[in-house]
């Protein structure tokens, strides 16, 4: 038996949101607003990253004096430069930036702007890529990120193009081991906020201790359920969570395992047999409330690529 991270081991899960914009770019909140909103709603931690473009003044925004003995935050941005594929600037998500993170270079394209940020130590990731129509072809050029943004907020309340797992499975399919974000993206001029998050297993809330955390993939992704213990065995796939309607394993290609309750019924414990997932090398959960909100655990390699 296998208890996949991170849902094995110690520490507790530390709910927060890692990617919200505010009035230092195109947000319509000030800073320490934004923080607040985020502090008074229960979050652990939260990271502003806002636009880093010229016509903001390159924000990498100090929100040190917004911590407090319960709740901290993470210095990033969202980062652009020349040009996907449909002519488009990039949009990389990049959260543990140092503040003196450097503008970007002459003829600096995405993927070598976000190679920049993930040395300079950034937790990289694939931006709304459904929002702005990222190709498969586009973000391979981006081997090296963390995460993919498996579901925007702001990009489905706004443009009704928010899930970004068409993405992140063609990419496992190829053998890619990026992990999976759901976020707000949030821009407060529309009710944006507050529908997409990560849980992330930390022995603390420190800034350092959750990055560290999110680099190895000890956290999963929520619009609201919780998912509280996933185990393997040979034959199936444990999972014990809030109460859901649904419980579905994906694995490569159209391979699935699911576990569906009657109208009405619901499940915390659910026990999915392995099977049908046949010989897929990598396997992912979601897990469905009654109103069809969704959390989900990040793929795992259970044989080679």
């Amino acid at each position: 038996m296998t208890d996949l991270a991170p849902f094995a081991g110690t520490g507790r899960f530390w709910k927060g949101n890692v990617h919200t914009h505010s009035t230092r770019s195109d947000g319509a909140l000030p800073v320490e607003v934004v923080c607040a909103r985020y502090r008074d709603a229960g979050y652990d931690f939260l990271s502003i990253t806002d636009h880093f473009m010229e016509r903001f003044d390159w924000p990498v925004v100090d929100t040190r004096g917004q911590r407090t003995a319960g709740f901290t935050t993470i210095i990033g941005a969202e980062l652009h430069a020349p040009a996907t594929s449909h002519g488009e600037r990039w949009h990389i998500l990049a959260v543990g930036l140092p503040l003196d993170f450097e503008r970007n270079l002459p003829g600096e394209d995405g993927p070598a702007l976000a190679l920049r940020a993930s040395r300079a130590g950034a937790f990289v990731g694939i931006a709304h890529p459904a929002w702005y129509g990222l190709t498969t072809a586009d973000a391979r050029t981006l081997h090296f990120a963390d995460a993919v943004e498996v579901y925007n907020h702001t990009s489905q309340v706004r443009t009704d193009r928010g899930d970004g797992w068409y993405l992140l499975d063609a990419l496992l399919n190829e053998g890619a081991r990026h992990t999976a974000l759901a976020v707000d993206d949030a821009h407060f001029h529309c009710d944006d906020g507050f529908g997409g998050w990560i849980n992330v297993r930390a022995e603390s809330c420190e800034p350092e201790v959750l990055l560290a955390a999110m680099k190895a993939g000890r956290f999963y992704a929520s619009q609201g359920p919780e998912i509280r213990e996933v185990t393997l065995t040979p034959d199936t796939i444990e999972i014990a969570c809030s109460p859901a309607r649904a419980v579905i394993a994906v694995g490569r290609a159209s391979k699935s395992s699911q576990v569906v309750t009657e109208a009405g019924g619901e499940v915390t414990r659910a026990v999915l047999p392995r099977e049908p997932l046949g010989a897929s090398p990598w396997l992912r959960l979601a897990v469905v409330d009654a109103v069809g909100r969704r959390a989900w655990t990040n793929p795992v390699w259970v044989a080679g690529p």
